[in-house]
């Protein structure tokens, strides 16, 4: 006997009252993206992409979203484990905090880097003038940004999947005599490596698709700071088709990435 409750198994058609309303949504949403594909300049496609400024564009925007990727990992996942697995007073308020750049438009996101990490900021000041340092303007400062906005995506990721973890593992590994470090890189890290993919792969998407902070804190300097997003900003100024040829690259990554993902979104126990 088939189990029931699963909405692709309810008998009957669908009501048109939510139907309708779909039909519209999916439209809107899909119908800007047909747009780039019928609008494209398909001769000059190869001939376009193999510019020198649209290869460094390119260059720079999977360097920085791979460096960026790379930072969020090292911090974000410790940080995720704290949410997870630590008591501590403020956590909510912590919690909070860790996903304020997910809802804060990213232009005030590179405002507030600038006041920190600026020559003039509260941490960046002191950088400059002890070491020489300095962050925006540079491709370190277009790391940096694209690291401030998407490390939340994987926060959340990891911390789901920390939460999800059967805890009875650890637990075993413990009365073993393992140490913390020792469940924590030998049994809790393989059990959440799924969430931590995913919260990757998210992050360098987000990443790669980064334009406020970046242009706000590090600029919009030609194989320096120039990422895709922002090369396509330049170009709907003064060539739309070259606009078009970028967001057209960006959209078949976004696609790649959420084909990626597809399982660990939709599927479910059967």
């Amino acid at each position: 006997m088939r189990p029931a409750g699963r909405a692709d198994r309810l008998p009957g058609r669908p009501p048109w009252v939510l139907l309708l309303p779909a039909l519209i949504g999916l439209g809107f949403l899909v119908l800007p993206l047909a747009g780039l594909l019928v609008r494209a300049p398909w001769s000059t496609l190869g001939t376009r992409l193999a510019q020198p400024h649209v290869l460094d564009a390119l260059r720079l925007s999977l360097l920085s979203a791979t460096l960026a990727t790379c930072l969020c990992v090292l911090f974000g996942v410790p940080l995720a484990w704290t949410l997870a697995r630590v008591r501590f007073p403020g956590v909510r308020l912590v919690r909070a905090l860790v996903t304020v750049p997910l809802v804060l438009p990213p232009v005030v996101g590179g405002v507030a880097l600038l006041l920190v990490l600026g020559r003039r900021g509260l941490v960046g000041g002191r950088l400059d003038a002890a070491f020489g340092i300095t962050f925006p303007f540079t491709t370190a400062g277009v790391v940096l940004a694209e690291t401030f906005v998407a490390m939340p995506f994987l926060v959340i990721s990891v911390e789901g999947a920390l939460r999800a973890a059967d805890l009875r593992y650890e637990e075993a590994a413990a009365t073993l005599g393992a140490g913390r470090w020792t469940i924590f890189h030998r049994v809790t890290l393989p059990l959440v490596a799924p969430g931590v993919a995913a919260g990757a792969v998210l992050c360098w998407a987000r990443a790669l698709g980064e334009f406020g902070a970046t242009i706000t804190f590090a600029g919009n300097f030609p194989g320096r700071t120039q990422t895709m997003p922002l090369a396509v900003y330049l170009a709907l100024e003064t060539d739309p088709q070259a606009a078009i040829v970028l967001s057209l690259v960006l959209l078949t990554v976004s696609v790649i990435v959420l084909a990626a993902l597809r399982d660990r979104w939709v599927s479910s126990p059967a």
